[in-house]
Order: C-alpha cells, then sequence, then structure tokens
C-alpha cells in the first residue's frame, strides 16, 4: 500500500482551493492508496471538517488536526476529544504560520498530549524562522516520549541540519514531501535508517505524482521502499 502522508483539503479560493475529491482525484492519478490529510488553517472549526472528509472517504483519507498552540486549554480539549473519536490520527503544527516556537510551552503541552494518546506530531519544517529543524528538535528533546515528523525535511536549505536532529534523537521522523533532492532520501535512509522516512507530498501545491517519483529516483532497495511508501507510516498509526 502507498500512502501520502502529508496532503491538504480545505475550501478556499484560487490555486490552493481543496476540497477532499482534488486529492483523491491527484491521488489516482499517482497509483496512491491512502493519504494523511490537514487544513493550511489552524482553527479549530476545521477539525469538523477534517473528520467530515475522513468520514466520507475512509478507505482513502486520514485526518490530522492543524491547530496553534497559543489557543490554549479549549485547543487541548479538542485536539484530545477528536482523537479519543478516532477521526484524527496526528497533530499538525505550522509554528511560522502562528509565530509559536517550536519548544514554546503551549506546544510542548500539545506535543504530550498527543504523544500520551499515541498519535505522532508533524511540523512544517522548512527554511523560515521558527521551522528550523534544530529548532524543532529542542521540542523533540523535551518531549523523548513523542513521535516527531519533520514534514519537507528541512526545505531546501536545511535537508543536512534535518538529517543531523534526526541522527541526534530518535524520536524524530523524516518527511519527504517539498524537498527537491532525491540523493538525499537515499542519504536520510543510509544515516538513520528506512523506518524513519516517510513518503509525502505536500499535495495539491506540490504534485503527489511528481513527489512519487522523487522516491523512486532515490534508488532505495526494495524493501526499503516499501517502507518509505507505506509500511512506516502504517505503523506510525497502528494500521499494522
Amino acid at each position: 500500500m502507498i500512502i501520502d502522508s502529508h496532503t491538504h483539503v480545505q475550501r478556499t479560493s484560487g490555486f490552493w482551493d481543496s476540497p477532499p475529491e482534488r486529492i483523491i482525484s491527484l491521488m489516482d492519478e499517482a497509483g496512491i492508496d491512502m493519504s494523511v490529510i490537514m487544513t493550511y488553517s489552524d482553527s479549530p472549526a476545521l477539525v469538523d471538517y477534517i473528520c467530515q472528509c475522513v468520514n466520507q472517504y475512509p478507505r482513502r483519507l486520514i485526518g490530522y488536526a492543524r491547530l496553534d498552540p497559543s489557543g490554549g486549554e479549549e485547543v487541548c480539549r479538542i485536539f484530545e476529544e477528536s482523537v479519543k473519536n478516532s477521526c484524527i490520527k496526528g497533530l499538525k503544527l505550522h509554528p511560522v504560520g502562528n509565530l509559536v516556537h517550536p519548544s514554546a510551552d503551549s506546544s510542548i503541552k500539545l506535543i504530550k498530549i498527543a504523544a500520551t494518546l499515541g498519535v505522532p506530531t508533524l511540523f512544517h519544517c522548512g527554511d523560515e524562522e521558527f521551522t528550523l529543524p534544530m529548532q524543532i528538535a529542542s521540542a523533540a528533546e523535551k518531549c523523548p516520549e513523542a513521535l516527531i515528523i519533520l514534514g519537507h525535511m528541512g526545505g531546501y536549505f536545511h535537508v543536512e541540519d534535518a538529517i543531523l536532529a534526526a541522527e541526534k534523537f530518535p524520536n524524530i521522523i523524516l518527511e519527504t514531501s517539498a524537498m527537491p533532492y532525491p540523493e538525499k532520501i537515499r542519504e536520510a535512509v543510509e544515516r538513520i535508517g528506512s523506518h524513519r522516512v516517510l513518503f509525502a507530498s505536500d499535495g495539491p501545491g506540490c504534485p503527489p505524482d511528481l513527489e512519487f517519483k522523487k522516491v523512486k529516483l532515490a534508488g532505495l532497495d526494495k524493501g526499503d521502499e516499501e517502507k518509505v511508501l507505506g509500511i512506516n507510516i502504517m505503523r506510525i498509526l497502528g494500521m499494522l
């Protein structure tokens, strides 16, 4: 099974408009079986929208809640209830979007709730302040019990730092979306193990078909490729 670990659904205007049907169409073009979905915005009200999408397409979509840690106890309550109700399987944090440092007390509180509930925390990890790999690594250090996924594994200019962070902290997982270097996927597999790398696209912003081909271009062994393309995220989400 091929699972895309990072895509977006949300009704907006223009290019970013992404109802679930758009993601599913892109999945079909790329031969992807299931995708993890999240919204572009942090509004707690959109958690219900993610649940609706998952309930509409339960065999194709897996929901993560994108939340703003500065929302306090109400955000924590909504996240905990949505996971316990089984519609949400992970937490998404976008520190540059809400200007909350990855290791701020409010971020750590949400990450620890996710860990207690047995679900991963996916960070936007790129080239902007608050999203740098070593900044997120500080959160991983404070929450060794949590599984931390570095979405985009450092973006364009901080990939080496993402791999270094994963080497230092065993609770960090790297995810391949919107990172343009196939050879770095292979390097990550060689340095931290294929069991700690996830295929993802960041679709529809990045075409899932192109992102899938990027993993193929990494030239991984068959067993390693199968782990990256689906087995690892299935294990993380308790699907195996």
